[in-house]
């Protein structure tokens, strides 16, 4: 491992004066050690010039199956850590001597976070309460001080008075994403999970999906801590995502906002969603047209932007995909959705279309639940995208990957026994590194659903769907009415492949508009209906 290198690479477009030039550049990943880092996955971070803060997630590897082990307390992370890359310096803080409340979430695994200036805010996150007797998702907001508290670690101060926290149970969610746009925040996905896991869906727990953009303002003076104009999107079909990944955007038309990646699972079955979600301060949009085949459960990931190309690009290192290419670049599907080490770009053209690269891949099984983590001197818009434009033409250290699950084999959760995976605790630098290379080819979308159309429309009680088909398929139609709620849902048997057309009875339903989803599983389509 020490002497490991991987260089990735892939292509973007700068302009020089009124010519065009392709720029191409690869990143470069390097191994390296901190002594006495304790390795953590699901985790929350903050930073401080070099210094980078590690809070919650856990200790051990992959979740077991048995409702008995599974997010067992000895696996949670008791301590926070403050690591120095650049120095290979590492300090911790025990959490023991904090308030219960601060203490127990400060213990749970994927929380959302955000960090805005100085301040780190937390929110939710699961794991076993010794206050209540369980395990629950937690229902707090909370601020972090960040540089005083990393400064209080190093000196082995008090660190309690550099936290802050309110309790709302608009808040109480686990593996969704915090995120900002102006001064409005986004809590995105996610879900409320009380008890045990169980994977054989007994009745050990409560899940709850809130299949949410939860939109609220935060007031905070350093003292006082209040959340303002907290309202909620509801869409029970494209929002019902968790354990995923969201990533800061800059739109075509240069305005920011956020895009939420794939995810698990899909409403009608226990499969990661292919497709996307874009999210402005005006509403959300989602992206029917592209499929994401690569990483599709939360790992670490980066945003750059090519500015003088208007080329977004969103990078995720590793994780757990349905899909990997194989050794011959063949794109496999494996529904048990094993471990990966493919390193995947998905990159926004000027045009808005999307399209996604394998672009390198990790020493192993690497990068689920990791963290990229940004070098502090890197030029950067807001929400921490790369200035891609701004990079100078050598070899530079762009960030670091953290954390994450190491696994032994890519399908390890029927045999799980707490060995076949672990937190991990190598750590790697990222480099920009230029290069003159071709570009990598696109993983090409399969394409099976297309030529969707409702008739007649307005309808009346009943309404047809034609559509084509490029192979035979299994069906599933939810029909949603304006607020997001599912009305209907009907599921077909299979049908084959070529042009088709069904009759979809809408029993009950009153008047108005209604999105009806056609999904066979990977691609879904979607139209727009009024009702009589």
């Amino acid at each position: 491992m020490k002497n490991l290198a991987i260089t990735l690479l892939f292509a973007g477009l700068a302009w020089i004066g009124s010519l065009s030039a392709q720029q191409e550049f690869g990143l470069h990943l390097q191994p390296f050690a901190i002594n006495g880092f304790t390795g953590i996955q699901s985790f929350a971070s903050g930073q401080d010039g070099p210094y980078i803060l590690l809070l919650g997630g856990r200790t051990d590897g992959l979740h077991r199956r048995q409702p008995f082990a599974s997010f067992d307390p000895a696996g949670n992370n008791t301590a926070i850590q403050v690591i120095n890359p650049t120095a290979r310096e590492r300090w911790a803080a025990p959490v023991d001597a904090l308030p219960a409340p601060l203490r127990e979430q400060l213990q749970s695994t994927n929380m959302q976070f955000y960090q805005d200036g100085g301040v780190l805010y937390l929110t939710g996150g699961y794991g076993y309460s010794p206050s209540a007797g369980d395990h629950i998702t937690y229902n707090h907001l909370t601020a972090i001080a960040v540089a005083p508290l990393i400064e209080a670690i190093q000196e082995g101060r008090d660190i309690a008075p550099y936290f802050r926290q309110l309790t709302d149970d608009y808040f109480a969610v686990t593996g969704g994403y915090l995120e900002k746009i102006g001064d409005t925040y986004y809590l995105v996905g996610g879900q409320r999970f009380t008890g045990r896991y169980n994977p054989h869906n007994g009745p050990s727990f409560v899940q709850e999906y809130t299949n949410q953009i939860r939109k609220f303002r935060i007031a905070d003076d350093g003292v006082t801590l209040s959340v303002a104009g907290k309202e909620a999107i509801l869409d029970e079909v494209n929002l019902h995502r968790r354990d995923y990944n969201v990533l800061p955007q800059i739109f075509p038309d240069g305005s920011p906002g956020i895009t939420a990646f794939s995810g698990v699972f899909q409403y009608s079955q226990d499969l990661p969603f292919l497709n996307s979600v874009d999210i402005r301060p005006s509403g959300y949009s989602v992206n029917n047209d592209f499929q994401q085949y690569l990483n599709h459960y939360h790992c670490g990931t980066a945003a750059l932007y090519d500015a003088a190309g208007n080329k977004m690009h969103s990078i995720f290192f590793g994780g757990i995909s349905q899909y990997f290419l194989d050794e011959n670049g063949v794109l496999t599907q494996d529904d048990d959705v094993p471990f990966v080490s493919t390193i995947g770009r998905v990159t926004r053209s000027a045009d808005g279309a999307m399209a996604e690269q394998k672009i390198g891949e990790l020493p192993s099984l690497l990068g689920a639940s990791s963290e990229f983590i940004l070098h502090p001197d890197i030029p950067q818009y807001a929400a921490g995208i790369i200035a891609l434009n701004e990079l100078p033409a050598d070899t530079i250290l762009i960030g670091y990957l953290v954390g994450g699950i190491a696994s032994t084999q890519p399908n390890i959760f029927f045999i799980n026994d707490g060995t076949q995976s672990w937190a991990q605790t190598t750590l790697f630098e990222v480099y920009y590194v230029p290069e003159s290379i071709s570009s990598y080819p696109a993983v090409r979308s399969a394409g099976n659903l297309s030529a969707l159309a409702a008739y007649p429309n307005p309808a009346s009680g009943t309404v047809n769907l034609s559509f084509t088909l490029e192979e035979q398929s299994l069906l599933t139609v939810t029909v949603q009415d304006t607020n997001g709620r599912i009305a209907l849902e009907r599921r077909y048997p299979a049908l084959a492949a070529g042009p088709q057309e069904i009759t979809l009875d809408l029993p009950g339903l009153v008047a108005g508009v209604y999105i009806i989803n056609l999904s066979d599983g990977r691609q879904q389509q979607s139209a727009r209906v009024l009702l009589e």
